[in-house]
């Protein structure tokens, strides 16, 4: 037993004896992961459509869940619904630019970027986009959102303040999410190279492309922008944390299987990853290159995607019931009315 610990015992027995009542955090006073995650709350959504990416908009304190052809808003305090988005094909993701009152949907199936008011919800614009555009992210250093066109394995940058297409990057992968540095880098994930690829926000250019052995098909990213590190989410069940001025690797923390999305929480310094065989890894950054698995906390087989509330620490994780897979399928469809979104907190 370390010395911090052992006072951190006797400080807490003398409170206990003289009846003073406070709470003493181990991972403040020893730097120790104080475990505790769990389910605190399942909204009932319904629906029998499947789902992708899932965003929190902390500064309007609202929750934004793709859901098949429709986007559900929820109020992230109340976990009220309070909108819906929809008229869409089929979507994947949504980004927010909490600076210019407006947010971003990838409709997927219609190879398209739809454009809506934050306050109203209602549609402002449609961009189009590469084929298949899947995860989407707003680089607030450039004003400009990323859409990563999964089928046509490129970029579309579309300034968010008019709505105009910047560019495109060719990327010769097939992307997944990505993360935004605040400083003119975006980062995305390569899931068919096993890459991440470094890239030049304002210029739009692919300037570095980093293996990330021993990692497999990364899918989920996330980011420390203060220790500049990097956390992709691994189809062989780790996370690969990564420099991202250097690309190394620098640790390879273990996580559940089925991982589709992580998030970094700077107020707590934990990593997650949302595994779809219903468990949510937390990790502890404990420095920038030492990682501490905390917990694996049981979720719902299925809940495979997440977003974070920064400002509550909830994490909002999709799920549903399937059937039983057909012949040739690789797995069932939603059931009807199963369709749930989670919250964990500690």
């Amino acid at each position: 037993m370390s010395a911090k610990l052992r006072l951190t015992i006797a400080i807490s027995a003398f409170l206990l004896v003289f009846g003073i009542s406070a709470k003493i955090s181990l991972r403040q006073v020893s730097g120790a992961p104080a475990p505790g995650y769990h389910l605190v709350k399942t909204l009932p959504i319904g629906g029998d459509t499947g789902w992708d990416y899932a965003t929190v908009d902390a500064k309007n304190r609202r929750v934004y869940i793709s859901h098949g052809t429709h986007v559900v808003v929820l109020d992230a305090d109340s976990f009220a619904t309070v909108g819906d988005i929809t008229g869409l094909q089929g979507i994947h993701g949504i980004a927010i630019a909490d600076d210019l009152g407006r947010g971003f949907i990838s409709d997927g199936r219609a190879n398209n970027v739809v454009v809506f008011d934050l306050k109203s919800l209602k549609t402002l614009a449609t961009v189009p986009a590469g084929t298949n555009p899947d995860a989407i992210i707003y680089d607030a250093a450039t004003q400009r959102v990323f859409a990563f066109n999964g089928r046509s394995k490129d970029a579309t940058v579309i300034n968010a303040a008019d709505n105009s297409v910047a560019g495109t990057i060719p990327l010769a992968a097939k992307p997944e999410f990505g993360a935004a540095d605040g400083r003119g880098s975006v980062y995305v994930n390569a899931e068919d190279t096993s890459e991440i690829l470094h890239l030049d926000s304002k210029n739009l250019k692919v300037l570095q492309r980093w293996p990330l052995k021993p990692c497999e098909s990364p899918s989920g990213l996330a980011m420390d922008t203060q220790s500049r590190r990097l956390f992709a989410g691994c189809d062989n069940k780790m996370v690969a944390v990564v420099d991202a001025d250097s690309g190394k690797v620098v640790a390879t923390p273990p996580i559940g299987e089925g991982v589709d999305a992580n998030a970094f929480d700077p107020g707590t310094r934990d990593v997650f990853s949302s595994n779809g065989e219903g468990t949510l890894t937390v990790i502890h950054e404990d420095s920038p290159d030492k990682y501490t698995v905390v917990e694996n906390v049981p979720t719902k087989r299925s809940a495979r995607t997440m977003a974070l509330d920064t400002k509550t620490h909830h994490i909002f994780l999709a799920a549903a019931d399937f059937d039983p897979p057909a012949p040739g399928e690789r797995r069932g469809k939603p059931k009807p009315g199963s369709f749930v979104v989670l919250v964990v907190a500690q």
